[in-house]
């Protein structure tokens, strides 16, 4: 059946009494942005649904993903060698990551400011972040590309997105276990640090990546240091909802298998598929996080316990295993391909699932103010 029943009867019973707690700290944020965000929310027209503006964000993500993939898809037009990206695509680039960027820090304002605001909302706002935090690190892979002049493999990437995807799900496992989001510093940064660099080619070109920014460093250094660096830091605010270490700790199982088998993977690939294919590979890579980020998502806003293993940890442990015992030597390729298929349409089939059942459970639309009527 299409339609499957993801969120169990305890799950949907959390988020009746589900409340909104995040903490900002961001002096970026605090300071500047958000007086922005106050000014431009009131130009949206009141009847826009907030989920819209969530929603378009996306797409503009999504866009932005797509049309570098057409220009760049094996990440060499940044080569010295190679034939370039188009100026005119880093600017676009550069507006539609600012967009999103907008469109995401003013969906929750224009909530409030409509008395709209849902667990609804919430969760298709982080459930879309999960699966843009890696679609955002794919598309900016295109400003250095991969070069062995400046020591950027697909690996390099591979570990790049993985530090990313860690920072993301960190921040909602201390939300399961504390009850309260520490919004991560490096949203912000990362944000105009994307726009600045996507606008700054735009007009100076790639080449200006080819040489050490400072003190020798390249490009590709500094990202991978400010990556590290922005990883969340441990909070002693929050008062600590698990009963033991145990419980505290079981929803960083799945994710640490899910890295340990795609980097056993990646490292044992007899056709070295990372390097052959980066993009195909590290979407995967992407979509499959997601997936088990909005798992977590849902347990920690509605105060129920983490699931132990995720299923979409058995076919790629037969994908790994058929890799190492040599059974798929000659067909790596289209296993990656047929994975990398199974995951995308399984993180559709979920999310369309449980915002059909939220919506249906909470009387309201995904996309319209207006309520649905009472049966």
């Amino acid at each position: 059946m299409f339609h499957y029943h993801y969120v169990t009867q305890q799950q949907l019973a959390g988020f009746d009494n589900y409340k909104y707690s995040a903490v900002d700290t961001n002096p970026l944020s605090v300071y500047v942005m958000q007086h922005l965000w106050n000014k431009l929310v009131k130009v949206v027209p009141l009847w826009v649904a907030p989920n819209l503006l969530t929603f378009s964000g996306f797409l503009l993500i999504l866009m932005n993903y797509l049309l570098l993939s057409f220009y760049d898809w094996d990440y060499m037009a940044s080569g010295n060698s190679s034939q370039h990206v188009p100026n005119w695509v880093w600017t676009v680039s550069g507006l539609a990551t600012f967009s999103a960027y907008a469109l995401d820090s003013i969906d929750g304002k224009h909530a409030r400011r409509t008395q709209s605001s849902s667990p609804l909302g919430e969760l298709f706002d982080h459930g879309l972040d999960s699966w843009a935090t890696s679609i955002f690190s794919l598309s900016f892979f295109s400003v250095f590309g991969l070069c062995k002049a400046r020591a950027v493999s697909a690996y390099t990437l591979y570990c790049i997105l993985c530090i990313v995807l860690v920072t993301f799900v960190l921040s909602h496992w201390e939300k399961y276990n504390t009850g309260v989001l520490f919004l991560p510093w490096g949203y912000d940064f990362s944000q105009v640090t994307m726009t600045a660099v996507y606008l700054l080619t735009a007009v100076l070109g790639v080449e200006v990546w080819y040489q050490p920014v400072a003190f020798g460093y390249f490009f590709t250094d500094i990202l991978i240091a400010v990556a590290i660096g922005k990883c969340p830091k441990g909070h002693r605010d929050g008062t600590l909802q698990r009963s033991s270490l145990y419980e505290g700790l079981l929803p960083l199982l799945s994710p640490c298998l899910l890295f340990a088998l795609l980097t056993t993977w990646a490292l044992s690939s007899p056709s070295d598929v990372l390097a052959q294919h980066p993009r195909t590979f590290l979407w995967m890579t992407g979509v499959a996080f997601s997936n088990v980020s909005c798992r977590l998502i849902i347990c920690q806003m509605t105060n129920t316990r983490s699931e132990a293993l995720h299923w979409l940890l058995l076919p790629l442990a037969v994908m790994v295993g058929a890799i190492l015992s040599g059974l798929l030597a000659n067909g790596e390729f289209l296993g990656l391909l047929a994975f990398s298929t199974l995951v995308t349409l399984a993180h559709l089939h979920y999310g369309l699932c449980v915002g059909k059942q939220l919506s249906d459970h909470l009387n309201i639309y995904i996309f319209s103010l207006d309520k649905k009527h009472q049966q």
